[in-house]
């Protein structure tokens, strides 16, 4: 099996977070020994991480380190649910070196909001989202609620109701990139449920709603079901996994949100999944017998090798998603 592209920071963050998914999903069916392994894989991705970093926590890019910081914080918890002793050095080290970055990027800089790299010329809701929801997670709700404050006064749009991608710094002018990528939704939606106050839930009601009129496709083969459109592959391949991951959070009856909105989240949530996985194809492989392939897109077909591994790991968080609302 042929495998394109080199290797990524921040496609391993999510790959770390695919591993604890698996690590609580054994939990929840009483699978103790599963769960040790896939806590203790993680251990070992998160130490080859900083080894192929070069020995660090920190890269240039704040976003990435947002989701580095969401992935390493969930590998904590996953040990604690399992009463397995971990190694918290590593983990303790992580989580203080990155959340030291992610509030340097915080700056009073166009209003507030996060930079996205160390170029500082541009302030976005891919490191915003993301650096709020960490720092909600943490308990630091007041500075998570000013970025979500940035996040809706400067890149929200009261036309469709979701988050643009983001404001360049350009000759001194500012600039607003409109672009809407699915992934912004879903960490906005995450740090709104997580700070969970009634003006964070009205908002989050609000964002799933217009996630669903805006940003679903028909779905083939799905009994005329709408799945979430995708990004293609490269990065963009994460992008709608990310988004399902905190769909299927809203979802969750302690989310806070009302039945209406939960249940349309929920039903993203599955639809989206059931396209993908009626869009798979078997791939053998040598020495591992027959693996299964999926598609980029909901209704779409599993491509042929070489493979990326975007969008098979945009899969893989849709199908973990889909299996807590089981």
């Amino acid at each position: 099996m042929g495998v394109g592209g080199a290797w990524n920071y921040w496609w391993q963050a999510h790959y770390l977070d695919a591993v604890v998914d698996a690590g609580l999903r054994a939990l929840r069916f009483g699978d103790g020994p599963a769960a040790d392994q896939h806590a203790r894989q993680g251990d070992r991705l998160l130490a080859t991480i900083r080894l192929r970093n070069g020995l660090r926590w920190v890269n240039a890019y704040y976003d990435d380190m947002a989701w580095l910081a969401l992935a390493s914080w969930r590998l904590q918890g996953l040990h604690a649910e399992i009463r397995r002793e971990a190694r918290l050095r590593r983990l303790r080290s992580a989580d203080r070196h990155l959340t030291a970055q992610l509030r340097s990027a915080h700056t009073r800089d166009l209003g507030g909001g996060l930079f996205w790299n160390r170029d500082r010329d541009f302030k976005n809701a891919p490191a915003t989202g993301p650096a709020a929801l960490h720092l909600a997670r943490l308990g630091q709700a007041d500075e998570a609620r000013r970025l979500v404050d940035w996040l809706y006064a400067r890149l929200w749009s009261a036309e469709s109701g979701l988050v643009r991608d983001g404001i360049r710094l350009r000759g001194g002018e500012e600039v607003l990139v409109p672009d809407v990528w699915s992934y912004n939704q879903g960490t906005v939606l995450g740090a709104l449920v997580a700070l969970g106050d009634e003006e964070s839930l009205a908002r989050a009601a609000a964002l799933v709603a217009a996630v669903d009129a805006g940003l679903t496709i028909e779905a083939g083969g799905t009994g005329g079901a709408r799945g979430l459109r995708t990004h293609g592959g490269g990065d963009g391949g994460l992008f709608t996994g990310i988004l399902v991951r905190y769909l299927a959070l809203a979802a969750q009856p302690g989310s806070g949100l009302g039945a209406e909105a939960r249940a349309t989240a929920g039903r993203l949530v599955a639809d989206t999944a059931d396209a993908l996985w009626g869009g798979r194809s078997a791939l053998p492989v040598h020495g591992a017998g027959d693996v299964s392939v999926f598609p980029l897109e909901p209704g779409g077909a599993a491509p042929e090798p070489p493979l990326e591994l975007s969008p098979q790991l945009q899969a893989w968080t849709v199908f973990e998603a889909a299996a807590t609302l089981t």
